[in-house]
């Protein structure tokens, strides 16, 4: 009897390990399948030409976007908001994956720029770009080049370097892209 059951033990487990065997063979297949976002394009490139040229039709002022960047800016957010102020937002990821941002709007710098730069501040200092001055603000989450021109302001900001929203701030221009 006890032979047999010893058969039987070895049999289950032998089960076991077949079915086992099946399930991983399984779940390697669906892993082959399903997207993953290592081996997937992790962003996708917004065309956003048709929505710059909305806002330069309704916007009071000269909308801008970037001219001529280098390769590896990627477009990801666009909006044109005229009842917020008629609030221009152009968002980029840089070639080194960090987010730069080209905000317009015709709203009180005093609140708007904190506002879009999540809280940073005027350090006083300026920088020079393409002949342009603009004024350098820092935050703890954003850092700012800001520049009032006429009834808006532009402000250049994100998790980038000051050395890439320079880049940004220099490509701007108002003629279509």
């Amino acid at each position: 009897m006890g032979g047999v059951a010893g058969m039987r033990g070895r049999q289950t487990v032998r089960g076991m390990i077949q079915s086992l065997g099946v399930i991983l063979i399984a779940a390697g297949v669906m892993y082959l399948f399903i997207p993953h976002d290592e081996e997937a394009e992790p962003v996708k490139a917004k065309d956003y030409r048709v929505e710059l040229l909305t806002a330069q039709r309704a916007a009071p002022y000269p909308v801008l976007a970037p001219q001529g960047l280098g390769d590896g800016w990627k477009a990801t957010v666009v909006s044109y908001k005229r009842e917020n102020a008629n609030a221009w937002q152009l968002g980029f990821l840089s070639p080194d994956t960090q987010y730069v941002a080209v905000h317009q709007s015709t709203a009180a710098p005093g609140t708007y720029v904190p506002d879009v730069t999540h809280r940073a501040k005027d350090t006083g200092r300026t920088e020079t770009v393409a002949g342009q001055v603009w004024q350098r603000w820092e935050g703890p989450k954003y850092d700012a080049l800001v520049r009032t021109d006429g009834a808006a302001t532009t402000v250049v900001t994100g998790t980038a370097s000051f050395e890439r929203l320079a880049e940004m701030a220099g490509a701007l221009r108002s003629g279509k892209v």
